[in-house]
């Protein structure tokens, strides 16, 4: 197990610098800038991309997402959903002749998010959602049944998944955040634990995977349950069918239709239960931060917070993988 961190933007230097400090070895760029030619992206720029990553000792291992206009049709069945389709599939061809070994994805759509903030401690800032605050409009023009909205996602599936063992690219899908049954008219699959077992079992590979944000886990379920969907048990099943890819490793306060976002070590979450169970059940793949709270004097991208979720994750991952620290604790 090891430590990652993500940037949602292009390869820039500063950060890439400052994950190099830290000690990161694997590098995620949610939805980077590459421009969209004909509807895909094209090899030389992924090429760029990734060697952009490469010069600062780090390795690109994911890409997070295409930009959204690339695929919401495909998600959300609508009339271009062929064609989206198709340029995925050669996008996906793409990334793997790069050398960029994963790509991820949120099969949601629309791409709304939280519906404000809230004062965790002393003015630092968590970002919130709270079903009552706002109720979204209807985002398609076009009829859309949940038995249609699973076909898509079956048929992404049963498409993408050999294209991905060919060109060597692990596909891991994001659960929906906030994880909500229905969003802006579209039905939001994967919300729940049990939809989340059925895509893994569209098709049985290690290439149809998921990426494992616990905090839109832990949204979905509280930390202790009777009824075998507490976070801990989403954990280690996946992770025992090996299908997680990587983790964003985050907390919460509080499940749907109400909770918040908070540090690393504040949330309901035990995140030393969490970090025990993957090392328990065999978990080879690296952790990141993800979101981050707002505290006085960081920067837009939250160097501070990261650096503190950075610290807190691989003082978690050392402890559990420390044979002479961990028997104790059997």
């Amino acid at each position: 197990m090891r430590i990652g961190m993500g940037l949602n933007s292009s390869a820039n230097r500063e950060a890439l610098r400052f994950m190099a400090q830290l000690g990161v070895q694997d590098v995620v760029l949610n939805t980077p800038p590459v421009a969209v030619r004909n509807g895909i992206w094209e090899l030389n720029d992924l090429v760029g991309l990734k060697n952009g990553v490469n010069e600062w000792g780090l390795e690109l291992t994911a890409i997070e997402n295409t930009p959204i206009d690339m695929r919401h049709h495909m998600i959300a069945g609508g009339p271009r959903f062929d064609e989206q389709l198709s340029n995925m599939l050669e996008t996906i061809k793409n990334i793997g002749n790069a050398g960029i070994p994963m790509y991820t994805m949120s099969w949601r759509y629309p791409r709304f998010y939280r519906t404000g903030h809230v004062d965790i401690g002393w003015g630092a800032l968590g970002t919130a959602y709270d079903a009552e605050v706002e109720h979204w409009p209807s985002v398609i023009d076009w009829d859309l049944s949940l038995d249609r909205a699973w076909e898509c996602l079956e048929t992404w599936v049963k498409e993408a998944t050999p294209v991905a063992e060919r060109y060597g690219v692990k596909l891991g899908i994001h659960p929906v955040d906030p994880p909500i049954e229905f969003l802006g008219g579209v039905p939001q699959l994967v919300f729940n634990f049990e939809n989340y077992k059925r895509l893994i079992d569209i098709v049985d590979s290690p290439y149809n995977s998921i990426l494992l944000c616990q905090g839109s886990f832990s949204q979905m379920a509280g930390a202790d349950q009777d009824n075998g969907e507490s976070i801990y048990d989403m954990i280690e099943y996946f992770v025992k069918r090996e299908r997680v890819l990587y983790v964003h490793f985050r907390n919460v306060s509080g499940t749907v239709p109400k909770f918040h976002e908070t540090f690393v070590n504040k949330g309901h979450v035990d995140m030393y239960r969490a970090m025990r169970i993957y090392a328990e059940n065999g978990f080879e793949g690296f952790f990141m931060d993800d979101h981050v709270p707002m505290t006085i004097g960081d920067t837009a991208y939250g160097h501070r917070a990261k650096a503190y979720a950075n610290g807190y994750i691989q003082a978690l991952i050392e402890t559990v993988t420390d044979t002479s620290l961990y028997g104790l604790h059997k």
